[in-house]
Parts: C-alpha cells; structure tokens; sequence
C-alpha cells in the first residue's frame, strides 16, 4: 500500500516534467509560426493542447485522490497541493503558446509583425523555450538553486517586452494601429508565460523547503 502511494506521488512529478516538455514543444513552434507565417505549424500548436489539457486534468484527479484517500502530511501534502497550482499554471503556459499560434492563423497569410522586430520575438522565443526548459529540470531534480536561471530568464522576457512596448508608442512608428496591437498582445503573451514559469519555481521553493509560498 506505502509502495501505491509512493507511485502515486512519482506519477504527479513525472505527469508534471512531461507537461513542460509539451509545453517547450508548442512555445517552439508556435515561434516558428510566427517568424515564418506558418499556418500549419500554428495549427499544430493549437491542435496539441488537448495533450497539456488532458495532463492537467489527470495531475488535478491524482492530487485530489491522494488528498482524499492517503491524508499526506509535509512535505507530501505540499506537494499534493502544490502539484494542482504548477500543472495550472503550465496548463495555462500551454494557452499561451495557443494564443500566438491562434495570432498567426488570424493574420495569415499576412505577416503577424513587423519585419523589423523579428530578431526581438525570436529572443523572445528562445528565453521563454529555455524557461520552461529550466522548469522541467527544477521539477523532475527539485533543486531549488535554479530558480536564480529562471529569474534570469523572466527578466530577459520583461525587458524585451518593455522594448517592445516602447517601440509601438514611438514616433518612428509606422505600422498603424492594428500592428501595434498585435505586437503589445503577442509579446504580453511571452511575457506572461515567464510569470507562470516563475510560479511553477516558487512552488517547488515551497514544496523542498516549506517556506510560504510568495507570489
């Protein structure tokens, strides 16, 4: 029976690691999507979040049965617990990802952005892939000393959205509203998807250590 539950335990972190590995995947591609106007990667990207929906679903059903069945305590416990928020918020990484493929489709065939802040998105896509990255490394290990990597990454994400955003109110702008909306949604999007990463981090902190958890 403790074997059980041992697996039990096992299985969050492991349905946990491959949620950020699908989740690495969609945030590529749909990157890819954007700089090279790729309707089919886009759709492939919006197709596969039924599989990080579905591991959602899954890792929320074991948390609540061990919760209900097994009554863990400490460090279990905050892992029951915990377990529910971190596949949330990647769940919600997952939609994030979507968000931009959904952004190339609407566009398509026409550009999604400017020509001339490709260079900024692709930064954008390769700090939020090795963000995530870094998230599947600190769950499946549980070593918190990463967090520091991920921070770093956060604040790649928040400057390059700053730059963008400063970009669309300036003079020099010549795209028109629509392309100034677009750019603001599409890197609040990246943006956003570094907070979740973030979460995810602070939750292990709380689970390895029983620190509180601090948003």
């Amino acid at each position: 029976m403790r074997e059980d539950y041992s697996n039990q335990l096992d299985s969050i972190n492991q349905d946990l690691v491959v949620m950020t590995q699908l989740v690495g995947i969609a945030i590529t591609e749909a990157t890819q999507a954007l700089l090279e106007d790729n309707l089919e990667l886009a759709q492939s990207v919006i197709e596969g979040d039924a599989a990080i929906n579905e591991l959602n679903v899954t890792v929320e059903e074991l948390c609540f049965k061990i919760a209900a069945l097994q009554a863990p305590v400490a460090t279990d416990l905050r892992l029951v617990m915990g377990g529910i928020k971190m596949a949330a918020s990647l769940e919600r990484m997952g939609d994030l990802a979507v968000h931009i493929a959904k952004q190339v489709r609407l566009r398509y065939p026409n550009p999604s952005i400017p020509a001339e802040l490709a260079a900024t998105f692709r930064e954008m896509g390769e700090a939020a892939k090795k963000i995530v990255a870094a998230i599947g490394r600190v769950v499946e290990s549980q070593d918190t000393s990463l967090a520091d990597e991920i921070k770093n990454y956060d604040d790649t994400l928040d400057r390059l959205h700053r730059e963008l955003f400063t970009a669309v109110l300036s003079d020099d702008w010549s795209h028109g509203v629509e392309a100034a909306i677009d750019v603001t949604l599409l890197s609040r999007f990246y943006e956003r998807f570094g907070d979740h990463a973030v979460t995810v981090a602070r939750r292990v902190i709380h689970i390895v250590t029983g620190e509180p958890y601090t948003k």
